[in-house]
C-alpha cells in the first residue's frame, strides 16, 4: 500500500511539473517583445514555426530550442520525481496539455511538436537525435510539399520505430511515444481544418460584401 501511494504521488508531482514546463509560452513571450500577438498572425499558434515565419527565425529558432528543451526536462524531472517505465509518458502527457492549454496564455498554445522532439531526444538518446533530424529537415526543408509540418510528424515517427525495432529499443515507449504523437497530429490535423474553414468563411464575408456593379 505505502509503495502504491509513494509511486502515485511520484508520478502526479511528475505530471505537475510537467503541466507547469508546458505552459511557460515562450513563443508568446518572444514574439511580445517584438511587438507581436503571435495569436493574431499566421497560422495563430504559439508555435516555433509561427514565430520563425512571423517574427524572425532568431526567434523562431531560439522557441524552438527552448520547446525541445522543455520536453526533455519533462523527462528528467519524471525519472528524477520516481516516475518509472512507462509511468514517464504521464508527465509527457501532461507537457503537452501545458503547451496546448496555457494557464498564463489564456489556455491557448501550440500544436506541441517541439516538446515531443524533446521526449525523443532524452528517451532514445542517439536515434531520438536522428529521429528530430529527420523531422527537422522534413519540416523546414520541405515547405513546397503540402502541410510539411505534418508530414514531419509522420515521418519522424517511421524513423524512430524503425531504429527502435531494428536496434531492439524499448517498444513500449516507443509505442508510447507513437499514441502522444497520434495525439499532436490529430491536434494538428484539426487545427488546419479549422483555419481552412476560418479563411473560407472570410473569403465568403469580404465577396457578399463586395458591391456589385449594376447592369
Amino acid at each position: 500500500m505505502g509503495e502504491f501511494v509513494n509511486s502515485t504521488a511520484a508520478v502526479v508531482a511528475a505530471m505537475a511539473v510537467g503541466y507547469v514546463l508546458g505552459a511557460f509560452p515562450m513563443a508568446v513571450w518572444v514574439s511580445r517583445r517584438q511587438g507581436v500577438d503571435i495569436y493574431s498572425v499566421g497560422t495563430g499558434l504559439a508555435g516555433a514555426s509561427n514565430v520563425m515565419r512571423t517574427v524572425g527565425r532568431p526567434q523562431g529558432a531560439f522557441v524552438l530550442i527552448w520547446d525541445l528543451v522543455k520536453g526533455g526536462l519533462a523527462v528528467l524531472a519524471g525519472w528524477w520525481i520516481g516516475a518509472d517505465g512507462t509511468q514517464v509518458l504521464l508527465p509527457m502527457s501532461a507537457v503537452l496539455m501545458g503547451h496546448w492549454f496555457s494557464v498564463f496564455s489564456g489556455f491557448r498554445g501550440g500544436d506541441g511538436m517541439a516538446p515531443l522532439g524533446g521526449f525523443v531526444i532524452v528517451l532514445f538518446g542517439a536515434t531520438g537525435v536522428i529521429t528530430v533530424i529527420v523531422a527537422l529537415l522534413v519540416a523546414f526543408g520541405g515547405q513546397r510539399m503540402p502541410y510539411p509540418s505534418l508530414l514531419s510528424l509522420v515521418f519522424g515517427y517511421g524513423i524512430l520505430a524503425g531504429l527502435s525495432l531494428t536496434r531492439e529499443g524499448d517498444m513500449a515507449l516507443t509505442a508510447g511515444v507513437g499514441g502522444l504523437t497520434g495525439l499532436v497530429l490529430t491536434r494538428a490535423i484539426l487545427g488546419h481544418v479549422k483555419r481552412r474553414h476560418s479563411h473560407d468563411w472570410e473569403r465568403l464575408d469580404d465577396s457578399d460584401s463586395t458591391p456589385q456593379n449594376s447592369r
